[in-house]
């Protein structure tokens, strides 16, 4: 934001290695980040415009600059400047401690460590002083600090590898590889120290896919692209070192120019409160016309009669001048209805909403030990108002590791357990894994339960070896071994990490491969495999081949892929096992596994020789080589026999299914969004209950343009007319906050920002400091407390019953009716409040004989029995009480009348005459026994008819929340745990489209030998041992709600 101005707009970088002063010329800015809104000089200016463009402070600020005219002031400036103060004050509070935290966080990054070349030796150096050109040092592990070009690594051939979860959530690790030109700089500082080259390429965008520029360097230029950039935010992993040349710093990093502006956001709640407010105004603009217009009319029919006793002289003031500021005066005694506290209220009551996010115990995740954050407070209510939810698929509704499940050889299943009647049952980890006993590198925690597929082995059968050497050498994964002499698998794809550490597994292990060979170990026998070609995967072949020569000098095509793609591709003869094969699929798709197709083809030499010459041709060719070698793959991908599919197991993430129930009962809608085919998706639809088997139908909306999804939706919808297409509504751990803080907001409206007049001039029914206080002492922190701290129904039951998130989505809690109902009780209050003492007080004596009905006495049995309504009202609304709002809530009577009788004291008179007239007047009236009647005739009369329309509502139209509160507290003992049952598989015939998960142009770095990793003892990794999810929580949860439901006196039916 404050980052240095550029003299032009920048068309493209020119940058020079290991030269700041060539750079400093074209003004490229540093390394320095700043996502604060405010510094200490900004603060106040942006801060203050900020908060005036709401309405009310707006108002607020115009009717201060009126009580400044004495003309047409009738109340004390004090009276708006105080509240106003006030509410600009903590409101800019709260937004520099936000901006704290985001300094706090700038600074964090910006003094990260890094080395630097400088002076020909590496020096640490603050990321923020890094500048463009600079050679940096990054060691394993490490956070990349800006845009690089890599220049060489520890690995072979200038490789490293990278995460990119903090760009696009990626966990799979991405390749990079520097020009082979700079990858034999290697570590020498001194050569790096003297490298000049000079980088022309695009100016700082944010397409973190696409990088296009020109390495020139002795006399050489060198294209580059994407595979030779490494991103800030990036982490180095499995790469003990590498160097790279900044090219783009700070604000100009693409991860920066994808963070976008911040955005002011503001709810649903604020825009509906910015629309009332409007309407109050107006309300008020119309009725201070109405006054003035009867000032006019007053001041020409009988002021006039006055005028010789105020010595005015004749036309000095006329009828309509007198209305005109009549009008503006009103404006300012009736400023109380225009509700400016309401958005401190809310502001507050959003802000400890957010401290309760963060401590929630239930929200904390152990394994990472991190808690849930709110990252901003202005958004919270919203959580109770959510209607669509979107999911990516992989790494977030499942766990993105991979597990072989089962596999069909031939044929025949292997990977289902029998019971001692040959029932099948499920896989439980109290049974025995299988293994190859013989091997080393046999895995102890893999979950195979099979030992028909080891007799298979052990006895020979071939095709059960050929499909398992597929599995060992049809892949993109590296290998290495550890300090302790362990096979470690480097996998770019956790599917192929599944498949080979399989095959690992059963005796058929991947050692190591060079861009010529592969090498495997067979039952203990180390094989060579020539590898001869690799046909790589990308998105629209859906799968991948190698063709090698084993040692008898057979050439052989070993292909997996989707199964609609390879079974086009098989020989006629494989027809029968084709059949058997596809319900073998669609039994695994069934159970929500990932299925590839398994198949090979023997080739004869003369004919690959010609086919490797036009496949060297193409790659050759500069016109259509990429269309000329795609029809080289598919003439040789063709008439495969097939061997058989694999079954992988992508596990949900724990409390995926649960969530999913929930957030479906709550009526919310749940879209994922997956590049896999759309049987893959339906698949996972189901595995986590997202579509279930009650459903008649699933529409598929295939259309390619706008108008032809409209249309495909618009069937879909004819197609659903008449059915019960309801969901039963949900509800997650925030939504309870939600309806709290808008039923605050109602108060708030109702008994918080009204005012009273006597009569048409200029005289308040409540003295000046009461009205300056009453917002702002007497009822705030009730009203906080309410909002912070009160829920209808605990949060358990709120899980078990999610019916309860639907009264936030239709926004049932406040919505312009709501307002209006506030407003009529507003009015019914405020006419009790007056016309009963006014009534009680008409021509009465007290008890000492003195006549009571004076101004001030009427005042203070007015403002207290307005305070004590207030505090009631608040009691009565309360569900769940707390020390605090006890002390809250009777604390502000309390403090009302200590303030009272301080005010109306003979010391404060003495100091103050002029603003504290009431002397002795609190005393005399709250010790006369009549007007402690009268207070409490006042607040029968308000609250009485509250409580019976409650009353009534509940008894005769009672709400789930109603309902669920009652039984709430007539329930003495907890609800009993209920067993849990062992989780049920469904079954489908539903096919799975499996799709690769890994990225295009693995094959051709495998076979350029580029990443061929050195013998460094490399960290350990490895595949995480999965569980299983045996929990049927769905069944309890349906159960549980029905249950709950039924016990409540209600025509509604809740389908679940």
């Amino acid at each position: 934001m404050f980052c240095s101005k550029k003299k032009s707009l920048e068309v493209e970088r020119i940058v020079k290695a290991n030269d700041r002063e060539y750079n400093e010329k074209y003004q490229y800015t540093d390394n320095r980040i700043h996502t604060c809104k405010y510094n200490i000089l900004t603060f106040l200016p942006i801060n203050l415009f900020e908060q005036f463009q709401r309405v009310a402070n707006v108002y607020f600020l115009f009717l201060l600059i009126l009580q400044l005219i004495p003309e047409i002031s009738s109340l004390t400036w004090f009276t708006t400047i105080v509240p106003l103060v006030l509410v600009v004050t903590m409101t800019a509070v709260k937004d520099a401690t936000d901006d704290y935290f985001r300094h706090k966080s700038d600074n964090q990054v910006n003094n990260r460590q890094s080395e630097v070349l400088i002076d020909s030796k590496l020096q640490n150096e603050k990321w923020m002083n890094v500048k463009v050109g600079d050679i940096i040092k990054l060691e394993n592990n490490q956070f990349v600090a800006a845009d690089l070009l890599l220049l060489s690594s520890s690995e072979p051939h200038g490789l490293c590898y990278i995460e990119t979860a903090e760009l696009d959530g990626e966990t799979n690790l991405k390749v990079r590889h520097a020009l082979s030109v700079t990858s034999e700089l290697g570590a020498d500082i001194s050569r790096l120290a003297k490298f000049d080259g000079i980088v022309v390429c695009e100016a700082p965008n944010n397409k973190l896919d696409k990088f296009t520029g020109v390495l020139s360097w002795k006399g050489s230029e060198h294209s580059l692209n994407n595979e030779k950039i490494i991103l800030r935010g990036c982490v180095l992993r499995n790469t003990s070192w590498c160097f790279g040349m900044v090219i783009f710093a700070g604000p100009d990093t693409k991860l920066m120019q994808n963070s976008g502006k911040t955005k002011f956001k503001r709810t649903s709640i604020d825009r509906l409160m910015n629309t009332l407010v409007l309407w109050i105004f107006g309300f008020l603009i119309c009725l201070g016309i109405i006054l003035a217009i009867g000032n006019s009319i007053w001041e020409n029919q009988v002021g006039d009669q006055f005028r010789t006793f105020l010595f005015w002289n004749e036309g000095e003031k006329n009828s309509v001048f007198s209305g005109f500021l009549t009008f503006w005066s009103y404006i300012i005694i009736l400023n109380t209805v225009v509700p400016i506290s309401l958005y401190v209220s809310v502001e507050v009551i959003r802000l400890g909403h957010s401290y309760f996010i963060n401590w929630d115990r239930k929200m904390y995740y152990s394994g990472k030990a991190t808690p849930a954050q709110a990252r901003t407070t202005t958004l919270n209510e919203e959580l109770g108002q959510i209607e669509y939810v979107f999911s990516d698929k992989t790494g977030t509704l499942t766990e993105n590791i991979m597990t072989f499940k089962k596999c069909s050889i031939n044929g025949r299943i292997y990977g289902e357990v029998h019971d001692v009647l040959g029932q099948k049952t499920d896989m439980t980890k109290k049974k025995e894994a299988v293994g190859f006993s013989v091997s080393p590198q046999d895995d102890s925690t893999f979950p195979f339960f099979d030992h028909h597929l080891m007799e298979s082995i052990k006895m020979g059968d071939p095709k059960v070896h050929e499909f398992l050497r597929l599995l060992a050498l049809c892949h993109t994964v590296m290998s290495e071994e550890n300090s302790a002499g362990e096979l470690i698998y480097q996998v770019q794809s956790p599917d192929e990490g599944a498949l080979v550490t399989a095959a690992k597994n059963l005796g058929f292990i991947f050692k190591s491969r060079t861009p010529e060979t592969i090498t495997i170990e067979e039952l203990g026998t180390l094989v060579t495999y020539q590898l001869l070609a690799f046909l790589d995967f990308n998105n629209f072949r859906k799968r991948m081949s190698v063709i090698v020569r084993n040692p008898e000098g057979q050439i052989k095509l070993y292909s997996k892929g989707a199964d609609t793609i390879l079974f086009e591709r098989l020989h006629p003869s494989n027809e029968d096992l084709l059949t058997l094969t596809s319900d073998h699929l669609s039994e695994f798709a069934g159970e929500g596994l990932r299925t590839l197709a398994i198949a090979y083809r023997d080739l004869d030499d003369k004919y690959f020789k010609e086919w490797h010459k036009m496949l060297e041709d193409a790659n050759a060719a500069v016109d259509e080589r990429d269309e000329r070698i795609a029809g080289l793959y598919e003439e040789i991908e063709r008439d495969l026999m097939l061997l058989g599919a694999t079954a992988v197991e992508d596990k949900l993430q724990e409390g995926v299914i649960e969530t999913v129930t929930s957030l479906s009962l709550a009526n919310i809608k749940i879209w994922v969004l997956t590049g896999d085919k759309q049987e893959t998706a339906i698949n996972i639809g189901y595995a986590c209950n997202m579509l279930t088997d009650d459903m008649n139908d699933v529409f598929i909306i295939a259309g390619n343009t706008a108008v032809e999804v409209r249309e495909e939706l618009r069937k879909a919808k004819e197609n659903l007319f008449g059915q019960n297409r309801s969901f039963s509504n949900g509800h997650v751990v925030f939504e309870k906050k939600q309806p709290l803080e808008l039923d605050s907001v109602v108060e708030e409206t109702v008994t918080g920002d009204y005012a009273l007049i006597i009569n048409g001039h200029s005289l308040t029914v409540y003295d000046q400091w009461f009205i300056t206080l009453f917002n702002i002492v007497y009822t705030s922190l009730p009203v906080l407390a309410m909002g912070i701290f009160d829920q209808d129904v605990n949060d358990q039951n709120s899980m078990d019953c999610p019916q309860l998130y639907k009264p936030g989505q239709l926004n049932l809690l406040f919505n312009k009716h709501k307002f209006f109902i506030c407003v009529a009780h507003g009015i019914y209050t405020s006419l009790a409040l007056f016309f009963i003492p006014y009534g009680a007080f008409y021509n009465v004596a007290g008890e000492d004989g003195q006549h009571i009905a004076d101004y001030q006495s009427f005042a203070v049995t007015m403002a207290t029995s307005l305070v004590i309504v207030v505090s009631v009202q608040i009691a009565l609304d309360t569900s769940y009480w707390t020390i605090i709002n006890h002390v809250f809530v009777w604390g502000s009577i309390a403090t009302y009348f200590s303030i009272l009788l301080t005010m109306h004291s003979n010391g404060l008179f003495g100091i103050f005459p002029r603003q504290f007239p009431f002397v002795g007047n609190a005393r005399h009236s709250l010790t006369q026994k009549c007007i402690w009647l009268v207070i409490l005739l006042t607040i029968v009369a308000s609250v009485m008819p509250v409580v019976a329309f409650r009353f009534l509502k509940v008894d005769l139209f009672p709400t789930l929340s109603d309902q669920i509160r009652q039984w709430q507290k007539a329930q003495k003992k907890a609800r009993p745990l209920r067993s849990r049952k062992p989780q049920t598989r469904r079954s489908s015939s539903r096919r799975s489209g499996y799709a690769f998960a890994h990225q295009e142009g693995y094959g051709e770095l495998i076979t350029s030998g580029k990443n061929m990793r050195a013998k460094y003892p490399p960290p350990t990794s490895g595949l995480e041992k999965t569980l299983y999810n045996s929990t049927s929580w769905i069944e309890n949860l349906c159960k549980k709600t029905t249950d709950t439901v039924s016990s409540f006196s209600q025509d509604k039916t809740v389908k679940l």
